[in-house]
């Protein structure tokens, strides 16, 4: 799977995600400080690499098709989650856990998954995957009706 990923620093949690994603086999297109110098020298920060604009990146990659989905780091999550949203077709999540991960797959249908740098472990950001990845939308007509409405509302306010 070709994955978008995107953070406004790199820590050893986006690290730790980037080798997880590429030992599991999946092509990473990475956006801000994770795309950045390679040799892990502090580069200075640009308005490219603010959780804004890296939000904003991951998500139009997404619903551009160039990625099957995306994942986004912040401080919290929330910012990133709020970004990436704005970008018709995004279904943003921010999960804290494997089970909310698991929720907004099935029954969200999720394609961008965010997560806190200050909250998430490793060993929660694994399991947090392990259900992102173990968890497809299975569709349905309550859920449906539901997606619906997302994409009614995001046409309204389409330009």
């Amino acid at each position: 799977m070709r994955i978008a990923i995107g953070s406004d620093e790199q820590t050893h949690l986006t690290a730790a995600v980037v080798g997880e994603l590429r030992r599991r086999g999946h092509s990473l297109l990475p956006f801000g400080p994770l795309a950045a110098d390679l040799t892990g020298i502090p580069q200075p920060v640009t308005p490219e690499d603010q959780w804004p604009a890296v939000a904003r990146a991951v998500a139009e990659a997404v619903a551009a098709g160039q990625t099957d989905e995306g994942i986004l780091f912040c401080w919290t999550g929330t910012g990133v989650s709020i970004a990436a949203n704005k970008i018709p077709g995004i279904r943003a999540a921010l999960c804290d856990d494997a089970e909310t991960a698991r929720g907004a797959r099935l029954w969200n249908n999720a394609n961008v998954l965010c997560l806190s740098l200050r909250r998430a472990s490793k060993a929660v950001a694994q399991e947090i995957l392990d259900a992102w990845f173990d968890t497809s939308f299975i569709p349905n007509q309550a859920d449906n009706a539901c997606l619906a409405q997302l994409e009614a509302i995001e046409k309204v306010y389409a330009k």
